[in-house]
């Protein structure tokens, strides 16, 4: 017969068991998708102050919004011939996207639905990713006019950076310093612009085939890229120059695309090779991939940039099988 001490002690054992079971099945994080109603490869959504869901159609040329909960989408008619690339809301709640194909940067208006077009300088066609700043400027690529640009909203001016031919700056982010970052995705570089002196530095990847689609920033300044030819991740310090390389689950045929952080210090990573694809993230602490998922799509799709939203913790894609959609990501775990 048990002692009830022991009886006790087996008790709290079974619990403490079953509450760490409970923490690694809620452990997961949670995708969610939304058919978009208008094709045109819809992507590139931004969540503003409200939580209502912006987004671009490149090819559509069109500008969505998504409300989460009631799912219902809204659809704002841009320019002829704009063909969006990119979308982000600054901290105003006011909508920005590149012009891809007529060579502007657009403001537009969420209330009212108008549009101002700042038409970039002559020479750079194709304004591609775009960022605001802490002091609320933005930074934007070019990709086939091998160029960077700061558009200065105080003034509507912009200064251009030309980088070498072929170049192809792509991937855009900035860091805690307010320095941008972008990849060259022409080459095996990834470069910044120094915002107070204008001096551009690059550092090169010690492979000569990695070719860097898009990165990300940690809180402590630490760049992340996907490698798109050799499918790998990489992770570039800016203060050392030391580059350390994981292979990604789905080998060199990954193709990794959409590259985005979590406030868990994560970095996640669209696996574009895999039919369907696939995000999976990776834990720097542990040094290790912790979480697969696959996106479910009827045809072939390609998810092309993330952002994160640290308010509501989501991930947002968008994805050419027209499709909008969100990963949950997963609290950080409870050590019992």
């Amino acid at each position: 017969m048990r002692t009830p001490i022991v009886a006790l002690a087996l008790s709290l054992t079974v619990g403490q068991l079953a509450v760490a079971q409970a923490t690694r099945a809620a452990a997961a994080s949670e995708p969610k998708l939304w058919s978009t109603p208008w094709d045109g490869r819809p992507r590139d959504p931004y969540a503003d102050q409200k939580g209502q869901v912006w987004f671009v159609g490149q090819a559509g040329n069109y500008v969505g919004r998504l409300d989460p909960k009631s799912g219902e989408f809204k659809r704002y008619e841009v320019e002829k011939g704009t063909h969006p690339h990119n979308l982000v809301v600054d901290a105003k709640g006011t909508v920005w996207f590149t012009g891809n194909a007529n060579g502007t940067i657009v403001r537009l208006d969420p209330t009212t639905g108008k549009t101002t077009s700042i038409p970039v300088p002559e020479g750079v066609r194709d304004p591609h990713t775009m960022l605001f700043d802490r002091n609320g400027d933005a930074w934007f690529t070019a990709q086939q006019s091998s160029a960077v640009g700061k558009l200065t909203t105080a003034d509507g001016k912009i200064r251009i950076w030309k980088m070498e031919s072929g170049s192809r700056p792509y991937g855009l982010v900035v860091d805690s310093k307010n320095r941008p970052w972008f990849d060259l995705f022409g080459t095996n570089k990834i470069g910044t612009i120094d915002p107070k002196s204008g001096e551009f530095k690059a550092y090169t990847l010690p492979n000569e085939r990695a070719r860097p689609r898009r990165i990300a920033v940690t809180p402590d300044d630490v760049i992340w890229y996907g490698d798109y030819t050799r499918g790998f991740l990489g992770r570039l310090d800016p203060k050392t120059g030391k580059v350390d390389e994981w292979a990604l689950p789905g080998g060199p045929g990954s193709l990794p695309y959409a590259v985005t952080s979590d406030d868990r210090g994560r970095i996640w990573l669209a696996e574009t090779g895999p039919q369907p694809n696939r995000l999976v993230a990776f834990d720097p602490a542990q040094r290790k991939f912790t979480e697969t998922i696959t996106i479910a799509a009827d045809k072939a799709n390609t998810i092309r940039h993330m952002t994160f939203d640290p308010k509501s913790r989501q991930i947002w894609f968008g994805g050419d099988a027209n499709m909008i959609g969100r990963v949950a990501v997963a609290p950080q775990p409870l050590v019992p």
